[in-house]
């Protein structure tokens, strides 16, 4: 792989809904590694791709996503699969989502892969090869299967065409120190276990969202470019991080950003 896979366009389509996280921190970020390309931030992923439909087509294509968005509901997430028709309540609610860029998805955990899927039907044809790099940044809660252990995971991210980074999932998915779990089950409740291990995990409208974000990005884009995207150096930024500690310790407080693998791939990507 060479620089001719670097996409031309990277497109961020915000739907965070948190001032914790400066996008334009991020572009310009990018911007010193990936010197050649065009860094874009749109709105939201659903509502940016709907807004070039005449009004009838906005309302039938609303009507027919929130049906989709309700059905990929995770009912038990303990269980595979586990959908079923949603509720005429379950999809109003979808729909004013899907209307209101600025709306908050509390509580409801979605089918990553599928809510991938429904995404990425909504990017138009001339936006649909390798040149482009769309990452939708929202702040819904999405897991996947592991057939490991035979459960649903939350997660931060799923990588593909495109990408999507959840504000919430970085929070909720990385597990906190063990201690935490351990006094939380001695019935210490949660807001003073918080303030007990408070810099040891990233919380909602953490200060520190927008440097942990620039990991997430990078993963993204290599994963896109068919690059190496994990690593086993948990001081670097492609690190694939389980634990909120080892997630601070490779984006916050690693002595360097890359290691030499992944220095010698961007190096590579930039010509150098």
């Amino acid at each position: 792989m060479g620089k001719e896979n670097v996409p031309a366009i990277f497109y961020f389509y915000d739907g965070s809904n948190t001032e914790a996280l400066r996008i334009e921190e991020i572009s310009q970020y990018l911007r010193t590694i990936f010197r050649k390309s065009e860094i874009k931030t749109r709105q939201e992923f659903v509502f940016h791709h709907l807004s070039y439909l005449s009004s009838p087509e906005r309302r039938n294509k609303t009507d027919e996503l929130a049906e989709e968005f309700a059905f990929i509901k995770l009912r038990d997430i303990e269980k595979k699969d586990s959908f079923s028709e949603p509720l005429a309540g379950e999809v109003e609610y979808e729909k004013r989502r899907i209307s209101n860029p600025e709306s908050k998805s509390w509580g409801i955990v979605y089918d990553g892969f599928k809510l991938r899927g429904i995404l990425a039907e909504l990017i138009p044809e001339t936006e649909s090869n390798l040149q482009y790099c769309h990452i939708s940044f929202t702040n819904q809660l999405f897991a996947t299967w592991d057939e490991t252990d035979k459960r649903n995971h939350l997660r931060a991210s799923i990588y593909g065409f495109p990408s999507i980074v959840s504000v919430t999932g970085i929070v909720e998915a990385p597990a906190k120190p063990r201690e935490f779990y351990l006094k939380q089950r001695l019935g210490i409740e949660k807001i003073t276990l918080k303030k007990e291990f408070a810099g040891r995990f990233i919380d909602y409208n953490d200060p520190r969202l927008t440097e942990i974000m620039k990991g997430y990005i990078l993963q993204a884009i290599f994963y896109q470019m068919g690059e190496k995207v994990f690593c086993d150096d948990k001081n670097c930024r492609l690190y694939n991080a389980h634990w909120q500690e080892e997630l601070i310790q490779s984006q916050l407080d690693s002595p360097y950003e890359f290691c030499p693998t992944h220095r010698c791939i961007l190096k590579e990507l930039q010509g150098e």
